[in-house]
């Protein structure tokens, strides 16, 4: 089903871009937005994770740089991916005192878990894996090829609205099939829109699979239960910047505030938690 959905989202921001590239800049802009979304789909597909990854500065946690800190995770990790039946996933850490985490990748077989030095400050052992948990149950459920795809094409649009607000792509005054005076504007305030919009679309069931994934292999909801609401302390007390087309990508979404909250990618913090407690003795 993933699969599925990752090819539509791929056709339909495809389309996306090219309609917005004639709109901007006429019969060139077409060509542009056609050779953009080409581009695009393969460079998501197979760059995405790296993308994702250098934006926030990600290093590799490994036992020659991280003794500690690697030898509190990995021995977790390890643990889940037996009980999942996953590949042991690259782990990297990001730098600031937001606790967050994210995974990335294409596939179990090529995926990355993310997580900040401030989760790993924050959290106790079992609040740490029970936030573990939930990324592996994202590539468990091979959730992470379609976030990341949306995460590398709304990237795109921002960039062709971006390019509107500048007057358009290679727009001359003979090309009598060029943009309307007013695409620019139009672009700049529909394809953030849109983009957010896909990633709503896309991503609010996909964590409560991912909560319950987290609890069932845990063996209890408590550890990401209190994580949660350590979660949503932890980023009022120290916002993490972030680009709006990864904010889906992570277990806490960084843009809650006014516009953000309201094209939220997740389920309220209260509706994820009263959904795991109702699963607390059936998961044991």
């Amino acid at each position: 089903m993933n699969g599925i959905k990752t090819a539509a989202l791929l056709a339909l921001l495809s389309a996306l871009l090219m309609v917005g590239g004639q709109a901007v800049g006429g019969r060139q802009g077409l060509m542009m937005g056609l050779l953009l979304a080409v581009g695009m789909n393969f460079f998501s597909y197979f760059f995405s994770e790296k993308m994702a990854l250098s934006m926030y500065s990600a290093q590799p946690l490994t036992p020659e740089e991280n003794p500690a800190m690697y030898g509190r995770v990995a021995p977790m990790v390890e643990r889940l991916t037996q009980k999942m039946e996953l590949p042991m996933p690259r782990l990297w850490v990001l730098p600031g005192a937001t606790p967050n985490a994210f995974a990335t990748g294409r596939d179990p077989n090529h995926s990355s878990v993310a997580i900040t030095e401030g989760l790993l400050a924050m959290m106790t052992d079992a609040e740490l894996e029970g936030v573990i948990a939930h990324e592996l149950g994202h590539v468990k459920h091979r959730d992470i090829l379609i976030s990341s795809v949306a995460a590398t094409l709304a990237a795109a649009l921002t960039f062709i609205a971006r390019m509107a607000m500048w007057g358009g792509i290679g727009r001359s005054r003979d090309d009598d099939e060029g943009g309307s005076p007013y695409a620019g504007l139009v672009m700049m305030i529909v394809a953030p829109i849109a983009a957010m919009l896909i990633q709503m679309a896309i991503s609010r069931q996909r964590e409560y699979a991912a909560d319950a994934a987290a609890a069932r292999y845990t063996g209890s909801p408590d550890g990401l239960i209190n994580a949660l609401r350590k979660l949503e302390r932890g980023n009022e007390r120290f916002p993490m910047d972030a680009s709006p087309a990864t904010a889906h990508m992570f277990i806490f979404p960084p843009l809650m505030g006014g516009l953000g909250r309201l094209f939220s990618t997740h389920p309220s913090m209260e509706s994820r938690i009263a959904n795991l407690e109702s699963v607390r003795g059936q998961v044991a």
